[in-house]
């Protein structure tokens, strides 16, 4: 049997990034993925250029039933670290907004740039490579190894096993559960899995009337209560509220904005959307009410102005409109009540409507929940329950915003375990 001081299960970016520290401080490091494409969600992400951290990343992004777990591996590694490596390596990279950092040329940069560490780390690897089985050995000593590990190549051992296997998002790129149900099997707690950073969507009836609306996009604040499991002790926290832009799409509503959103969203509860964050609309329309000839639709596209597309000024007064019988869009302006364009323009101002679902791990960019962190040291992301056995990116309870803090996430926690783990000792 084969022996290592550290087998790292999954090539992604945690545990690439991982393996590549601990095999530079004299580890003796394999790392097994059952994909035949090395780290294929990093060549997928941010269009192609990956969005590989955020220079503002920082607790407060990062949700998790303990929300200060991910505080000291944030710390140990922080973003400016990351593109000081990125710097070494001479990948191009540019900043787009809200601190996002992305690859001039491609996602492969980064592929290769881990490579290139690992390399230099003496890593081995083996891919593509099922994992059947991980056994702890409860009777390990400095000649017989901590952990045995059943795969395809046959039996492998090691003292010290990190599990970087991520989530179930993105199916078609090989995603599985393999390390919650690892954990679980070995008496970890599990935060239930769900798909975050997803598009949502809306039953058929309630979606009808925006179904020709897909492509439309606008800068909106879209707000939801938070979740309980979030909030923690502060019972009337403030909602979670994000103000991006917004995409319709033919079943219901994504880009940025809602992808933020979709990770506090939970079944049943309503979303509010501002369509207009800038702009008091029913305070527009009756300031423009006096000694006006206009009708209401005109006034009405006139006060959304250029910050909703036409098509959705237009679609959103038809349905609101046949809703309030008392409003038409030929009546004059002059001669509607103050309280029906209250009405009117509340409505968009604070448009509330419940989603039926999402698109779902296929869709969704990162896996929410995972590995219970009570059960994890947050300094060196190693189990309690299991020495020598460690947790990393994204299959534990972290989940970060939309904007490279999920990488970051992936570079801080492999870096805190990679400087926790040690060489196995020599026999006696």
């Amino acid at each position: 049997m084969q022996r290592f001081d550290v087998i790292v299960i999954g090539a992604g970016a945690a545990g690439l990034f991982c393996a590549g520290v601990a095999g530079q401080r004299g580890l003796r490091v394999l790392v097994i993925d059952h994909a035949t494409r090395v780290a294929e969600k990093i060549r997928i992400s941010g269009g192609g250029r990956c969005n590989f951290t955020n220079r503002d990343a920082a607790p407060t992004h990062f949700l998790s039933e303990n929300p200060h777990f991910a505080r000291s591996a944030l710390a140990g590694y922080t973003p400016q670290d990351f593109l000081a490596l990125v710097d070494r390596h001479r990948i191009a990279w540019h900043e787009k907004h809200k601190g996002q950092l992305f690859c001039d040329r491609s996602a492969d940069d980064i592929i290769q740039m881990l490579l290139r560490e690992c390399e230099a780390g003496g890593v081995t690897r083996w891919q593509p490579c099922g994992v059947h089985e991980v056994r702890p050995n409860p009777c390990a000593t400095d000649s017989a190894p901590r952990f045995k590990l059943i795969t395809d190549r046959g039996p492998v051992g090691a003292h010290q096993v990190v599990v970087a296997t991520g989530g179930l998002s993105i199916p078609k790129i090989g995603a599985t559960d393999f390390g919650q149900r690892l954990a679980a099997h070995l008496g970890h707690r599990i935060v239930p899995l769900r798909p975050a950073l997803v598009p949502l969507t809306f039953a058929p009836d309630t979606w009808a009337p925006f179904v020709a609306l897909a492509g439309v996009s606008l800068e909106v604040e879209v707000s939801t209560p938070m979740p309980e499991a979030y909030a923690g002790k502060r019972r009337k926290a403030a909602p979670a509220s994000f103000v991006e832009d917004l995409l319709f799409t033919h079943r219901g509503l994504s880009g940025p904005a809602i992808l933020q959103i979709s990770s506090f969203w939970t079944p049943g509860q309503a979303l509010t959307l501002n369509l207009t964050p800038q702009r008091d609309l029913a305070a527009l329309l009756k300031d423009a009410k006096n000694g006006s000839r206009k009708q209401l639709a005109t006034a009405w596209s006139q006060a959304l102005g250029d910050a909703v597309p036409q098509r959705l000024a237009q679609t959103w007064l038809s349905t609101r409109t046949a809703d309030m019988p008392a409003l038409r869009p030929d009546a004059p302006l002059a001669e509607t009540r103050d309280r029906d364009l209250d009405t009117l323009g509340h409505t968009a101002n604070a448009w509330s409507i419940t989603p039926s679902g999402s698109e779902g791990y296929a869709k969704a960019e990162v896996t929410a929940g995972g590995v219970d962190t009570r059960d994890l040291s947050s300094q060196t992301l190693e189990s309690r329950l299991v020495p020598g056995l460690h947790f990393i990116g994204e299959v534990v309870d972290v989940t970060g915003w939309l904007g490279g803090y999920n990488f970051q996430w992936a570079w801080s926690s492999g870096m805190a375990c990679a400087r926790a783990l040690e060489p196995t000792p020599a026999p006696h």
